[in-house]
């Protein structure tokens, strides 16, 4: 479970290029509009997303339980670690610009997103930490190709506390990007928009899908030389 939430932790880390273009704008707003600390009101913006970004986790960690109990338990749990793995591939095509897979899977939320409008409107002005905390639980469920790649890592931990944890670890992993672009505002979108971030981070992230099927023969339980015979 720990190298779950590394996993996820890094591809927060290294996506953050992308989250800059989903979540910057309204981070931008928070120093704008901030009459204290600006710090504190992004703080309080990242809180809420990554308890959203949690829940759902949670939700998806609760889908692979269920999965796992209708019976044949290894071989559904080796099932989802496949289809998390190829999530990861697809997310490092999409961060680095290789691939739109994923920006289909954020049309399936878009009606989510739209029943919350009114409520989004309600948070705006962003002018105090309450409304940058309820700001921030709205944007967690902002369609993004990103979040709904780690969902199904979360799915295989097959546990609600493990799939919270997993979509924590990612949410952590793509504040610091956040936090620097609220701050720095459009002088970091920059290094953002820079073609090579965003394909040395793409990249990193494909390897780390490609290290992790290399295991998969160890957790079918098959020695390393099966994968031959497999071939």
């Amino acid at each position: 479970m720990e190298a779950f939430a590394v996993v996820a932790f890094t591809a927060g880390l290294l996506g953050g290029v992308h989250c800059i273009g989903m979540c910057g704008g309204i981070a931008g707003t928070l120093v704008a509009a901030s009459r204290g600390p600006a710090w504190r009101r992004i703080a309080a913006f990242n809180a809420g997303r990554i308890a959203s970004y949690s829940t759902a986790g949670a939700l998806a960690g609760s889908v692979g339980l269920l999965a796992s109990a209708g019976g044949a338990v290894h071989a559904v749990q080796l099932a989802l670690f496949v289809t998390a793995q190829a999530f990861m591939i697809l997310l490092g095509l999409y961060v680095a610009g290789w691939g739109r897979g994923l920006v289909r899977l954020e049309s399936l939320g878009r009606g989510v997103w739209s029943q919350l409008a009114s409520v989004r409107r309600r948070m705006v002005p962003v002018d105090s930490d309450a409304r940058a905390l309820g700001a921030g639980a709205v944007w967690g469920w902002l369609p993004c190709g990103m979040v709904y790649a780690m969902l199904p890592l979360a799915m295989a931990s097959g546990s609600p506390l493990d799939g919270a944890m997993v979509l924590a670890a990612f949410g952590v992993g793509t504040v610091p990007g956040l936090m620097v672009a609220g701050m720095a505002g459009v002088r970091f979108n920059t290094l953002r928009r820079n073609p090579w971030v965003r394909r040395v981070a793409g990249i990193v992230i494909i390897a780390l899908a490609l290290a992790a099927f290399l295991r998969l023969p160890e957790l079918a339980g098959l020695p390393a030389a099966a994968i031959a015979c497999i071939s």
